[in-house]
């Protein structure tokens, strides 16, 4: 089997299917000897910045000589990107043989629960292939936490970043409702560490009490002080129950990043890093694509995933932080499993100047026409396809002391990463 013949396998499946539930997945890999039964690491949950506190747990992780498995989600531009093994996406010819080792479980298992998703394979196949290659794991839930295929995983830490509302459709419409789904992921005797506040803090709070595990809290056991650095990113301070680490250097830019890279700190705590370098080496060199990043000069263009209200206003307010009154021109697209009206109320939020609608051609038939975001949002907007044409209008209109920001969808991100990535 060929990496392409793997990808289409996979894609039948469809990249947007879902059937909720752990029930498959764990299945198949009790089928397969249940490797994961003795991997131990970070299972991370939370509406946004999981996938950010595990870049910064593995590289924390890697930088005191682990061999670290990484389980991100989505991809940005390839499939490869979701099966890690220190800092390294798996090769195309590993993943498609991983597929073909298991494609007669996958069969064995659809004769009697059913076709596994394409989540559900993905996730088997990272188990399959990490498992023998890495002695930590940190995997990244993918919807929720209860019904998502990740949570036949026990690592023994689990981590909740934060909740608000997203994916309403499948895990509810109040923070309650949400917050009950992503806790379901601490299991019995887990050590859980949380950012969240509030009512979702309670709840966090009594899932761990409800399974005798312990719970370190950002802003009560966990402390964070930080400094920002503009584009340099951040220096910060993180101190907690037995560990203490100052003057730490993160390159992530946005006002909410150094809360991830606390909540990493302690959860390499957790799983015995001690010593200072390795916080210091492997914060430093934390790298996480598509979130607030800088790809080009003049004008600046910036990517930037985040793909819900809470994300994108969050986002917004940190990049207007860091241009001031500069011009902003975003190119957008969005996917049709979420609210236009509340989506472009958060991109308003970000002043932009202009706005090229467009949409990702890897999420056709997924998306909210361009004709109907402009509808919705009015003023100085325009519709430009494909994606990389989206691009250089912004850049003409944003003119070369301006800032371009490519926004609302991962999946437009990856693309104009694609397009630009040197070659």
């Amino acid at each position: 089997m060929t990496y392409l013949e793997a990808l289409d396998f996979i894609s039948r499946q469809g990249r947007f299917a879902m059937k909720l539930g752990t029930e498959r997945t764990r299945a198949i890999l009790d089928l397969i000897g249940a490797p994961d039964r003795f991997m131990r690491g970070a299972l991370i949950a939370g509406t946004n910045g999981k996938g950010s506190t595990g870049a910064c747990l593995s590289s924390i992780l890697r930088a005191a000589g682990h061999h670290v498995g990484f389980m991100p989600k989505p991809h940005l531009i390839s499939y490869t990107e979701r099966i890690e093994v220190d800092g390294r996406a798996i090769s195309e010819g590993d993943f498609a043989r991983t597929l073909e080792e298991l494609m007669p479980t996958f069969d064995a298992i659809a004769a009697e629960k059913g076709p596994a998703t394409e989540f559900e394979m993905l996730t088997a196949m990272a188990i399959a292939y990490l498992a023998p290659r890495t002695d930590v794991l940190v995997c990244e839930v993918g919807l929720g936490g209860r019904l998502d295929a990740t949570n036949a995983l026990d690592l023994g830490v689990a981590v909740i970043t934060n909740v608000d509302l997203d994916h309403q459709k499948y895990l509810g419409n109040t923070i309650a409702e949400i917050a009950r789904e992503k806790v379901a992921i601490i299991k019995e005797g887990d050590v859980a560490l949380t950012g969240c506040e509030g009512e979702a803090l309670a709840i966090v709070e009594d899932r761990v009490a409800s399974v005798f595990g312990r719970l370190l809290r950002l802003g009560i056991e966990v402390k964070l002080e930080s400094t920002a650095m503009g584009w340099d990113g951040h220096v910060l301070s993180v101190w907690g129950p037995g560990f203490e680490h100052r003057g730490l250097r993160l390159p992530l830019v946005g006002d909410y990043q150094p809360r991830n890279a606390a909540l990493a700190v302690a959860a390499a705590h957790l799983l015995d890093v001690r010593g200072d370098a390795a916080f210091r080496e492997g914060l430093a060199s934390t790298r996480w694509p598509g979130r607030l990043q800088v790809i080009s000069e003049r004008p600046r263009v910036i990517l930037d995933g985040g793909h819900n209200p809470a994300a994108m206003v969050k986002a917004g307010a940190s990049l207007r932080g860091l241009i001031g009154s500069q011009r902003l021109v975003a190119v957008f697209a969005m996917l049709s499993e979420r609210d236009p009206v509340q989506v472009l109320g958060a991109l308003r939020t970000m002043k932009p100047d202009a706005v090229v609608f467009t949409e990702a051609a890897s999420a056709h038939g997924h998306v909210v026409a361009p004709e109907v975001l402009v509808e919705i949002y009015g003023g100085d907007s325009e519709i430009m396809r494909p994606a990389g044409a989206a691009l250089e209008r912004a850049r003409e209109l944003a003119g070369p002391s301006g800032n371009v920001l490519v926004c609302g969808s991962l999946y437009l991100v990856g693309e104009i990463l694609s397009l630009t990535a040197p070659t």
